[in-house]
């Protein structure tokens, strides 16, 4: 049994070290080399765009779900208006942020992983290196960019469908007044609940790109390799997405106290 621990406490600090070796290159791509304007492009068009439908449908019945919910609790005690202040900071501080980066996780972590494992076991990553490409300059640099500015504004449409469609549960199927709804949503929604999202966001969109795109050029020993990566970079992602989202929520409630 210590045998086995020292030798998962040893990979495991291999593995954070690999991390952080890949974050360093990549932040020193964004110094040295220009980015690729039409990877770049590419990778926003598959990160953001074609991401949208899944974040709009899971923000929209997370929100819908979150409401229902509260109204079943609120109603019994006259408190039906107060139910949209909730959906509105809870799917901005927690529930947009986490979720949404958990269905990138997913989709884009997942496809990531797998695009680069297939070229690294093809040998395509080593004919980059034989033609002055760095793996990390055209592979790594333009995701990572591209996830950066896309998962805060996936997060943002998901937290605004979410809270769209608890309006919709509340006011045409709880028959709360439109008016008290919204009136509550502006008074206990602050500033401070989008720039928690957002952060939130950054850090997630970081995460799910370096530990997917590490899964991606460690892959080794053909297809059985590519399927393992692939399932150990969504695993990872979603763990390092609820345990950050953890710490980011504590501090944000040390900085930024709610307003309920």
């Amino acid at each position: 049994m210590v045998r086995a621990l020292g030798h998962y406490f040893l990979n495991s600090l291999a593995y954070f070290g690999e991390l952080w070796g890949l974050t360093l290159e990549v932040f020193q791509s964004l110094s040295k080399t220009k980015i690729r304007r039409h990877e770049l492009t590419k990778q926003i068009a598959e990160i953001g765009f074609r991401s949208q439908p899944v974040v709009i449908i899971t923000g929209a019945f997370t929100g819908a779900v979150l409401a229902a919910q509260s109204l079943f609790q609120f109603t019994a005690v006259n408190l039906e208006t107060a139910a949209g202040a909730l959906v509105s900071v809870a799917m901005l501080r927690e529930l947009g942020p986490s979720i949404t980066a958990l269905m990138l996780a997913g989709r884009v972590g997942s496809g990531m992983a797998a695009e680069i494992g297939t070229m690294k076991v093809a040998e395509q990553i080593d004919a980059l290196r034989s033609m002055s490409v760095h793996p990390v300059d055209y592979l790594v640099t333009p995701r990572f960019v591209a996830m950066l500015i896309s998962v805060p504004l996936l997060i943002a449409e998901s937290a605004l469908f979410g809270i769209m469609a608890a309006t919709l549960i509340g006011v045409h199927m709880f028959n709360v007044p439109v008016a008290y709804w919204w009136s509550h949503i502006d008074h206990y929604t602050e500033l401070s609940d989008i720039a928690i999202s957002c952060s939130k966001g950054l850090v997630f969109g970081f995460l799910i790109v370096i530990i997917s795109c590490h899964q991606g050029l460690s892959a080794s020993n053909g297809a059985v390799g590519v399927g393992r990566g692939t399932t150990h970079a969504m695993v990872y992602s979603s763990l390092a997405v609820l345990i950050s989202n953890f710490f980011l929520t504590m501090l944000s409630q040390i900085f930024f106290p709610s307003a309920l």
